[in-house]
């Protein structure tokens, strides 16, 4: 089983960092997931509804994630954190995609809360996972663009096995290769938060709902916490 780990220069850039590991093996993803499928139309009824909106770059949730990408080279308006981009795709849509229950399950939770989230099939993820600073000459191939290969900028946060990067500036964009399909069997899914003093509560009770949505189509759930105090789990 991988192990997560946050690197120590990251621990020490972002010493409030605290990340969930929802790790799922057994994962049943062909069979109706009607507790998922509940949470995506709620979330569009209350923005429909006008009871609901989701976080922008205006809230602090979000904007820590702005000011952490600039601080390692990104714009943040041109190659924005996860959960803003899918936040504004809802704005404006109405609707969040429907791409396969488990990445739905973390979807939803990750626009309701205001908190990235990501996912890796460990089927596929070659030894251990670090969270560090890239030197430049890793390779990634985008997720649905198998054609592609990039490399991060020297200084980009990345999530990064034996073999390549799995997350560019650390939750733009996910690898190709550890892509969660209906098939992957065996998955980590990760929700973070750079403000730990402030939205810990925030990300565990995420977390755990994630957890919640996942457990019926599991044989097994776990959740592991990474921080710069405890800054490695095994899956």
């Amino acid at each position: 089983m991988p192990a997560f780990r946050i690197a120590p220069a990251v621990a020490d850039a972002f010493p409030d960092t605290l990340i969930a590991l929802v790790t799922a093996t057994g994962l049943r993803g062909h069979e109706p997931w009607p507790h998922t499928t509940t949470a995506l139309d709620a979330l569009e009824q209350r923005l429909a509804d006008g009871t609901w909106q989701p976080a922008d770059e205006n809230d602090p949730r979000v904007e820590a994630w702005h000011t952490a990408y600039r601080s390692f080279g990104t714009n943040p308006r041109r190659v924005r954190p996860s959960v803003d981009a899918l936040g504004r795709r809802l704005a404006k849509k109405k609707t969040l995609p429907r791409i396969n229950p488990a990445v739905d399950s973390y979807n939803a939770v990750s626009v309701r809360h205001g908190l990235p989230a990501g996912a890796f099939d460990l089927d596929q993820v070659t030894g251990d996972v670090d969270i560090r600073h890239a030197d430049g000459t890793e390779t990634f191939t985008p997720l649905g663009e198998p054609g592609t290969v990039e490399n991060p900028r020297p200084g980009e946060i990345i999530y990064a096995d034996s073999t390549g990067v799995l997350t560019r500036h650390w939750n733009h964009r996910d690898a190709h290769r550890t892509r969660v399909t209906a098939d992957s069997a065996h998955v980590a899914f990760v929700l973070e938060t750079l403000r730990a003093t402030s939205d810990g509560h925030l990300l565990k009770t995420a977390a755990e709902e994630l957890r919640g949505l996942l457990a019926p189509h599991a044989g097994q759930t776990t959740v592991h916490y990474l921080s710069p105090a405890q800054p490695q789990a095994t899956t």
